[in-house]
């Protein structure tokens, strides 16, 4: 379960655009380089960190999802990574909405 969690995050980056090279055209389209680096070379360092970091965070979204399963949670340890993630999104929306009207969440809230 845990390997297929990993196989399957490291191949969406590919399939999503954030990819190393997909990352590199983005920083250089946004003007930003890696000092002492050429494009080339900083597709090489992004290549050493990008797939490690999905595969290992796709390990641990497996590893909460079968523990929370194991453990007898209500609902599914999948379920409630997928619920927690939908409301996260939407608060993503929320903030970006109020910063677009220029109102702060902070000021919202307090």
């Amino acid at each position: 379960m845990l390997g297929s969690c990993a196989f399957f995050s490291k191949t969406w980056i590919d399939v999503s655009g954030s990819s190393a090279r997909d990352v590199a055209k983005q920083l250089k389209s946004q003007n930003m380089i890696m000092r002492g680096h050429r494009e080339t070379s900083t597709i090489h360092k992004l290549n050493k960190y990008i797939p490690t970091a999905a595969a290992f965070g796709g390990l641990c979204i497996g590893a909460l999802s079968v523990t929370a399963d194991f453990m007898g949670v209500n609902g599914s340890g999948t379920g409630i990574l997928l619920a927690v993630t939908i409301i996260y999104q939407y608060f993503e929306i929320f903030v970006k909405e109020q910063q677009e009207m220029g109102v702060g969440v902070a000021s919202m809230f307090f």
